[in-house]
This record gives C-alpha cells, structure tokens and sequence, in this order.
C-alpha cells in the first residue's frame, strides 16, 4: 500500500509538479542557447544552476549523496552522469545535458542531447545528429505509447521499436532506466527503455514517469570512469541521452518538462497532451 500511495500522485499533487517541470525545462534551453566550441561543461552547468535558483527552487542533483553539480553533461562516448568540469568542447562534439529541479517538494528531470556543428567534418556530425535524433524519436514513442498504455512495460516495448526500426543497429543501455518521481527525483517503478516480461504496475491517472532512453551507436557495453560517476562505452561509441517527465491524468497525459506539454513532440504520434486541470 506504501508503495502504490507514493506512485500514484492526486489531482492537487500533479499540479504541483507543473512547475519544477517547467524550471527544469527552462535550464536546459539556457543550456542549449550556449553549446558552441570552447565553451566549458562546467560553464553550462553554471547557466543551469542560475536559471534554477532565479526560479526560486534547487538542483535535485545536489541532494543525491556525493554529487556537488547542478547538471551531469555528457560528452561523446560518456552516456550518462558526466560530472561537469574545465573540459571545452570542441566541434563535432555531441553533448548529453541532465538536469532537475526541486521546487516546493516536488521534481522535475530532463535531459537533451547537442550536437556541437562542425563544417570541417559533415559526416560526422550526421552520424551523431541521427544517433540524437533516434533517441529523441524513441522518447516521444514511449511517452507516445504511455497515453494509451494499460502497463508500464508498454513503453519500453515502444521505444526498443523505434530504435529496431531505425535501421542503425544502436544499442540500448540496459543497466540505466527510467523511473517513477515525485517527492523524490527517483521513485517507483523503474522505467525500462526494451521489452521486458514483466507488464510493470498499471497505468492509471496520477502515475508520474521520468523516461529517459539511452542509445549508444555501437556496443552497449559500458564502464564506469575512475570518478566513480561518468558512464562511458567500453568501445568508444558515441552516446545520446534524452529524457522528459510526464503525468498520466484524469483527462490524459502532460509532459510535465515540456514547455507546450508535449505538443510538438507529440504530435507525430497522433497524441494530444492536455493539460493538468485547475
């Protein structure tokens, strides 16, 4: 009974989780405006951090135990958890930004994926545009899929599918999943980003999820880097991480990270968001 009172938000609960998710949003667009050459990851986690406390809320980043930095920033083979540093990037580069913000007690988290432009290297720069471009596509499958779905694991059927049909042969990480969040950034249930056997909890108004696939150009294989955080590919292969909050109510779905609810991305799918009501 715990478990079910913390996975399943009331009316008045899904309205408060409105606006951490619009902060969030908010910090990664001052994120994105700044990716150019040269620029450092800890410059962009410096942006994120002043949009964030502007919007009088906090990093839910800095509450998780050992981490002092607003954003995790991604570069190239780092998939995920990045810490953000003096590192500049460089042309080509493709840069995976995760952030949150906690605001009154509830979450909001998101993540994007940049590619740096680089005439000089075209080919490259499609490679890893269409890698960001997959995975994005198979986020928005998935939050897709969660509008009509009767269980969890639905959406993990969506987006494995979008990324099979692509064609590119990308690998799926498999040790790093979506989640529930709410109170917390990280609640039940898990998220999975491939078909698993278990249908996963009912879908039902007041289920909120952070869905968040990672895709890898090459093998899924991953290490964890020496500061003990940073995600890397075992092979070198490129990664791209995408991610948005969502609420499942009464009269629909909203993506809770997503300026216009999820209306553009959306609507592809033949999804309408609605609104949270008043």
């Amino acid at each position: 009974m715990a478990l079910r009172r913390w996975m399943y938000k009331t009316p008045a609960q899904l309205r408060a989780m409105v606006e951490p998710g619009l902060i969030t949003a908010a910090a990664l667009e001052a994120v994105r405006d700044l990716v150019a050459p040269g620029v450092t990851t800890l410059e962009l986690d410096t942006a994120a951090a002043a949009v964030i406390a502007t919007r009088g809320a906090e990093s839910n980043f800095k509450l998780v135990r050992g981490y002092r930095h607003t954003t995790c920033v991604s570069v190239n083979e780092q998939v995920v958890h990045g810490i953000p540093s003096d590192r500049a990037l460089e042309p080509g580069d493709i840069v995976s930004i995760d952030a949150g913000a906690q605001y009154r007690g509830w979450n909001g988290d998101s993540a994007i994926t940049v590619v740096v432009p680089d005439p000089s290297r075209p080919e490259l720069v499609a490679a890893r545009r269409r890698l960001s471009e997959v995975t994005e596509g198979s986020l928005w499958a998935g939050i897709a899929a969660l509008a009509h779905a009767s269980h969890v694991a639905e959406v993990g059927d969506a987006v494995q599918s979008h990324i099979e049909a692509s064609g590119e042969g990308y690998g799926i990480l498999r040790d790093y999943v979506g989640h529930g969040i709410g109170r917390k950034m990280h609640e039940a249930p898990s998220v999975f980003n491939y078909r698993v056997a278990d249908l996963g909890p009912q879908v039902r108004p007041g289920l909120c999820l952070a869905l968040e696939p990672m895709v890898v150009a090459g093998s899924e294989s991953t290490l964890v880097e020496d500061d003990d955080w940073t995600v890397s590919t075992v092979d070198g292969g490129d990664g791209s991480h995408w991610e948005h909050s969502v609420a499942v109510h009464d009269e629909g779905i909203w993506v809770l990270t997503a300026p216009d609810g999820g209306a553009a991305g959306l609507a592809p799918f033949g999804v309408v968001p609605v609104p949270i009501g008043s």
